[in-house]
């Protein structure tokens, strides 16, 4: 089984577009699951709940950027695309292989 949560603060715009991103790959890749969404809101909590910034989705407790780093903080996430662009958004195809990886 699969366990997906997504993590976010209210301060960071893209993670609406994130979680519906997220809720139709796993919808195109046959998985009809529950998302665990946390809302994070001091950085105490950020730091309990080892949260890399907003948005992150982890799937089985595994982020899906292998390469997320370790500051943990209530902060906006920047993850590095295939073409080597920065975006607020992890890319669809970014989120398939993690949903492979982890099935």
């Amino acid at each position: 089984m699969l366990r997906v949560t997504f993590q976010y603060t209210e301060d960071c715009p893209s993670h609406e577009e994130a979680l519906t991103r997220l809720r139709k790959i796993l919808t195109e890749e046959g998985y009809d699951v529950n998302v665990d969404i946390i809302k994070v809101e001091s950085d105490d909590e950020a730091k309990r709940l080892r949260f890399t910034g907003s948005p992150t989705i982890l799937l089985n407790d595994v982020d899906i950027d292998l390469q997320a780093n370790s500051h943990y903080a209530l902060a906006c996430r920047a993850y590095k695309l295939e073409d080597g662009r920065i975006s607020p958004l992890p890319s669809e195809e970014m989120i398939r292989r993690a949903i492979r990886r982890e099935s």
